[in-house]
């Protein structure tokens, strides 16, 4: 957002802030809950503290180092890959010196992954088996599991896993609208046989360190070894057929409402 009136001395007019203030093209603040901006490149897009140097990529970046505690030569399996948590995840994965294997709903955002250098991808709409393409593009399996999808896909996955495999979950929007919590393969045997650590975040369990993963994120997009993709929509009466489009994964990369 951009202070257009103020009378607090600490938002001068015209200065930028990331705030959590729901679908609204104006209000009224008296300051808290608002962040702000880190010192902006004029060479980058301001929306792009919505996206991959923002919430999203700060997904990526903890849930990833922190929850996977990623080192050199892992083995890194992404969902729901081009969107825009996961296609963040992937080069992550690929500045830290892992082999990276994406899911994606299309064979475009599967060209995009490899664009953006993910070593394997497939599209999990058309591949005769789950288990199959899991297998061929990680014969060797998977040491890192970043979920964002559940449901069918993490019942596949998690048999891929090596031993002592850790897996954070960021979402699971394959189960969303659920009027009915489905029944699947139990997965506690799996578990406990390849003795792996699976753990739930929540990106704010880090907000105190959000500043730290900005600069990074922010650092890497100059330098060229993150790369992101914007899925526009303009006009803020067009956000509800926006917003149903992304949970349809109609975007690659963040989706962002101009308004």
């Amino acid at each position: 957002c951009r202070v257009t009136e103020s009378k607090h001395p600490e938002f001068p007019v015209g200065g930028y802030h990331v705030v959590f203030a729901g679908w609204t093209t104006h209000f009224i603040s008296d300051g808290q809950g608002l962040r702000a901006l880190l010192s902006w490149p004029e060479s980058l897009p301001k929306s792009l503290a919505l996206g991959a140097i923002g919430m999203p990529g700060l997904a990526a970046y903890f849930g990833l180092l922190e929850i996977c505690s990623l080192k050199e030569g892992d083995v890194v399996l992404v969902n729901c890959a081009a969107g825009a948590v996961g296609s963040v995840v992937g080069q992550i994965a690929k500045i830290k010196g892992c082999k990276v294997v994406g899911s994606a709903g299309s064979d475009e955002k599967v060209v995009y992954l490899k664009e953006i250098g993910f070593d394997e991808a497939f599209n999990y709409k058309t591949v005769n088996s789950l288990e199959e393409a899991l297998r061929a593009t990680s014969p060797e399996g998977y040491t890192c599991y970043f979920e964002n999808v559940g449901g069918k896909f993490a019942d596949a996955a998690l048999q891929q896993m090596r031993d002592f495999g850790r897996i954070a979950v960021c979402g699971a929007i394959s189960m969303y609208n659920d009027a009915v919590p489905p029944s699947g393969p139990s997965i506690h045997p799996t578990i406990l046989l390849k003795q792996l650590r699976m753990e739930g975040f929540i990106v704010t369990r880090w907000k105190n360190r959000f500043e730290e993963g900005e600069k990074q994120l922010l650092q890497w997009v100059l330098e060229g070894k993150l790369k992101y993709h914007e899925h526009i929509t303009n006009g803020f009466e067009n956000m509800p057929a926006a917003f149903m489009g992304m949970l349809k994964g109609e975007n690659i990369g963040k989706a962002i409402i101009k308004v």
